[in-house]
């Protein structure tokens, strides 16, 4: 299980690290920081988050979290969230949809903060499998030192499914702990009929009452508005 307030604190990290970067001074002593105003203690609707469309998808937000699945349109030009490249920085692009005004703000806004590594430590190769190579010197198939390895053979009907991860920060972020085994059992089709849909919301509601405050601090506008 996953304690949402430990949640909430690892969605604020980017922003309130992003703040931090931004208050940083040039040479010389660093000017002494503008106190924080006190957190809002207002309520916000989180319905605006979710009927926003995605700019390139035709989708509403709503659309691509519900059901957990990730798809591909062909005639789009590929990249997260029509299907998944490698290199996609799928979690920055989630977080700014789900708390961002996409009028306002592009998909990619938390994706130019300074705060992720530039490329992957190892380039991904061109063809298949793409992923990039291992660090250090793994053992090659077929070497002396590759039979010390119990590869696993079993039948996929041997395994359980511990996570979803369709749509990356739907099921860590967007259900609260009681329900995340549940919800990790379940298929998409229990995503489609409904399910979840009040525990998204509610989780979505939670985070924005936090986060709101942040969000603008960051100069950002967040697509919730007060109820």
């Amino acid at each position: 299980m996953v304690d949402r307030r430990l949640l909430a604190k690892g969605l604020a990290g980017p922003i309130a690290l992003a703040l931090a970067l931004s208050a940083c001074g040039g040479e010389g002593d660093a000017p002494a920081p503008t106190p924080s105003p006190p957190a809002s203690t207002t309520s916000f609707s989180v319905t605006p988050c979710l009927n926003q469309i995605v700019p390139g998808t035709g989708s509403t937000v709503a659309g691509l979290i519900v059901p957990d699945t990730i798809t591909v349109d062909l005639n789009k030009a590929s990249g997260f969230p029509n299907g998944r490249r490698l290199q996609d920085p799928v979690i920055d692009i989630t977080l700014a949809v789900i708390f961002l005004d996409l009028d306002v703000h592009a998909p990619d806004t938390l994706v130019k903060l300074p705060l992720n590594p530039p490329a992957n430590d190892r380039p991904f190769r061109a063809d298949f499998p793409y992923l990039a190579l291992p660090q250090g010197n793994p053992p090659l198939s077929g070497s002396d030192t590759a039979t010390s390895f119990a590869f696993v053979d079993q039948p996929a009907s041997a395994f359980v499914r511990v996570d979803r991860t369709g749509m990356p920060a739907v099921s860590a972020a967007l259900i609260g702990g009681p329900l995340k085994n549940p919800y990790n059992d379940d298929d998409p089709v229990d995503d489609a009929a409904g399910t979840y849909v009040p525990e998204l919301q509610a989780q979505l509601k939670l985070l924005t009452d936090g986060l709101f405050d942040d969000l603008r601090a960051a100069g950002l506008t967040p697509c919730a508005i007060p109820q």
